[in-house]
């Protein structure tokens, strides 16, 4: 019986861990400067400019879906609406360090 428990507990585990995705780790530094060179345009101070419900702070992210560095690297790298792609202008590492910033920014609420 303990080997059932221990081989179901063991199933459980690594079925939780095998479907997890992994932790992302972006360059806030970075980050900062590339999003200062490239979206602050319309995303100053976490805002928006040309929709101005759906800005970058918390609260907007988590209503509209976006509260995570890989919604905010899906959201950047194909665009949606009057956001452009920036997949080829930026590579796939930078549009990261973007994410990682945006989500940081958003938990200090751009300050």
């Amino acid at each position: 019986m303990k080997k059932l428990i221990s081989l179901a507990l063991l199933a459980i585990a690594l079925l939780t861990f095998s479907f997890s995705s992994p932790a992302l780790a972006g360059n806030l530094e970075e980050g900062a400067k590339i999003f200062n060179a490239n979206c602050t345009t319309c995303h100053i101070g976490g805002g928006n400019v040309v929709v101005g419900k759906k800005t970058l702070k918390k609260a907007a992210l988590e209503k509209y879906k976006k509260y995570s560095e890989e919604a905010v690297i899906e959201q950047v790298t194909k665009g949606k609406r009057a956001m452009p792609a920036f997949l080829g202008k930026l590579n796939e590492t930078q549009i990261a360090d973007v994410a990682a910033y945006v989500i940081a920014q958003a938990d200090k609420d751009w300050k």
